[in-house]
This record gives C-alpha cells, structure tokens and sequence, in this order.
C-alpha cells in the first residue's frame, strides 16, 4: 500500500516541475516514451498530445484521472475511459492568443514576402471555436471581410442569418483560407482533392490544427494554385513530408500555440484539477502569471503592421529552424523557446 497517489508527467510540459512533489510521487517522462511499467501504478497521468491513451497504455492500470495540457482529446480514447470510470480533463482555449498570433504573423510576414496586398482581403474561418472565434474577431478588427465556416454551431445555435457560410461559398470566394477543426475521425482528410479543388485560384492556405485533417498528396498537387501555404501541423509527426516542407512558404513544428501565457494556461488549468480530483486545496488555487504585448495597430499600415508582429515574433527563424534540420522536428518542438503573445 503506497503513502501517496503517484503522478505520470510528460517531461515537456513547462512550468510544472517541483508543483506536485509536496502533495504526490512523481515521475517525470518523455511523452511518447511513456508506458503501461510506469502508468500500471499510476493514480493519474499529465499528458499532451504525444501520449496515446487507449486499452494498450491503461489496461490494468490504477489511473483515474487523464489531465492533458492540450485543446483536444483526439490522443485519447475517451470512449474507453468512460467505460473504465477514467477521468478525462483538457484545456480548450488553452493557447486560442497564442495560435491567433501564430495566423496574423504568418499571414502579415507572407503578405511582405510576396508582395501582397491586404487589403479589402476576403478571410474564411472553418471552426469557429476558441481558436478560430478570436482568429476571426482579429480579422475583423484589422479591416478583413471575415466568413464562418461551422455546421455544428450553426445547428445548434440560434445566431443572426448569414453569420455562418456554407462550405462551398467561403471556399469559392476567400482570399485567406485557415482551419480550426478538431480532428475527429470523420474529419480526416478533410481538406483534400474536392475541398482544395473549390478553392479559389490565387488563395493562401494556413492550418494550425492538425495535421490529419489534410490530405498531403492533394495539397502538393493544388499548390501550384495557391498563392501561399503555411503549415504548422503535418500527418506522422515528427516524419513529416519533406516535398510539403520543401514547397510551403512557412513551415513549423507544431508550435503554433506555443507561447508563454498560452503554456501557462494549460499547466495552471491541469493542476488545478488535480487538486479538486484529489481535493487539495492548495493545488486548487495554483497560478502563474505570464507576460503579454499589448498592440495598437489602428491607423497602421500593412508594412507597420507586419513589423510590429515580426518585433514581437520573428516566425521566419522558426520556418529556418526546421528546414535546416526536419529530422529534428521533435527536438525542436519539445526546446521551443515559448514566445510572448499580443
């Protein structure tokens, strides 16, 4: 009979070493390299996405409660768990800023590339959740004409008519095309050779949500169509595409929420729950606090915009680090320095 619960961590999740050890044995692990000799005693495990959590990793285990530092739980086998009286807690809208950011600096620091013109640009958002709600609020303050794609929304809430476009309309008629689904298994490879066929000719295409949720082979065949492709997410991470990562025009590791207060969100939030899991009252107070930019961009113009994003976070150095070494991909997403967002 143990003393105290016992803690899995993903040793890639910041900010959090040293905050459960007065309260709980703790063992701290590579995500992908924790197994079923380490979680068979485990009364709760902290995760990211680098962690699949079904009957091969969890059966016979102790565990009771599965906290992920993450949006989704798509790396979890939730149906599983409910049979199994697990717990699954995650943070969504965790780092919503962060991959906001992530959108504008691409999209501002292609447009200075390219020579592109902003301006009375058409934006259409697919999922308009956390993540693509406040991407499409920015837009919107920043003079875009902003398009929602978003089904289930649209069916379950009762918003004004023409808030939400259909699919084949935003595709048609969008400059700026950028994805914020979650990867359901439906939705694998949704974004391929039909979808990326209605799209307009001379569009740009961004996805920071996952990399399942677009048919590779389809995109290369479509860029030649596009005016711009930035991808942050690919299919088999860390062994990405390297024609994709050869011909997109900004290319990153998967760190499109990687910012400070976006990192800190997710860890507060995690031990949070476990001190009301395990009713601790210390650990359900637990914070940090981050640091943020604030930005005035009214009255700017396109080039002053981009600078100001670029002052705050240079994407292009995160697009060189991976082109000079993409065997490193999962090195260096779990090193990424985490940058301060607006």
């Amino acid at each position: 009979m143990r003393d105290r619960h016992k803690i899995v961590i993903d040793s890639a999740i910041p900010f959090i070493e040293g905050v459960l050890e007065p309260y709980f044995d703790v063992e701290y692990r590579k995500g992908g390299e924790i197994d079923r000799s380490e979680v068979k005693e485990a009364d709760a495990l902290v995760i990211r996405t680098r962690t699949h959590c079904g009957a091969s990793l969890l059966e016979g285990s102790e565990v009771g409660l599965i906290a992920t530092a993450t949006i989704g739980t798509d790396h979890i086998d939730t149906e599983y768990c409910k049979a199994h009286d697990i717990k699954v807690f995650n943070v969504p809208g965790c780092n919503s800023a962060a991959v906001k950011q992530y959108v504008f600096t691409a999209l501002y620091t292609l447009a200075e590339a390219k020579n592109i013109d902003l301006k009375g640009k058409i934006l259409g958002v697919i999922g308009v959740g956390n993540v693509g709600g406040k991407v499409a609020s920015f837009a919107e303050e920043s003079g875009f004409t902003v398009l929602r794609n978003d089904p289930p929304r649209e069916r379950s809430e009762h918003l004004p008519a023409g808030y939400f476009t259909s699919l084949d309309e935003l595709l048609d008629v969008s400059d700026i095309v950028t994805v914020h689904i979650p990867l359901w298994t439906e939705n694998e490879n949704f974004v391929g050779c039909e979808f990326l066929g209605k799209m307009k000719d001379g569009a740009i295409f961004i996805n920071a949500s996952r990399g399942e949720i677009v048919d590779e082979v389809a995109l290369l065949q479509n860029m030649t169509r596009f005016k711009g492709t930035v991808i942050d997410v690919w299919q088999h991470e860390p062994y990405i595409n390297r024609d994709l990562l050869d011909r997109a025009d900004i290319a990153t590791v998967h760190i499109a929420g990687y910012s400070q207060q976006g990192k800190i969100n997710g860890t507060v939030a995690v031990v949070r729950e476990l001190g009301d899991y395990f009713g601790i009252d210390a650990l359900k107070r637990f914070d940090l606090k981050g640091s943020r930019v604030t930005l005035d961009l009214s009255s700017k113009s396109q080039s002053e915009v981009y600078r100001m994003l670029k002052g705050i976070y240079d994407i292009m150095k995160d697009d060189k680090a991976l082109r000079a070494q993409p065997e490193e991909f999962e090195h260096l997403r779990e090193n990424y320095k985490y940058r301060i967002e607006f």
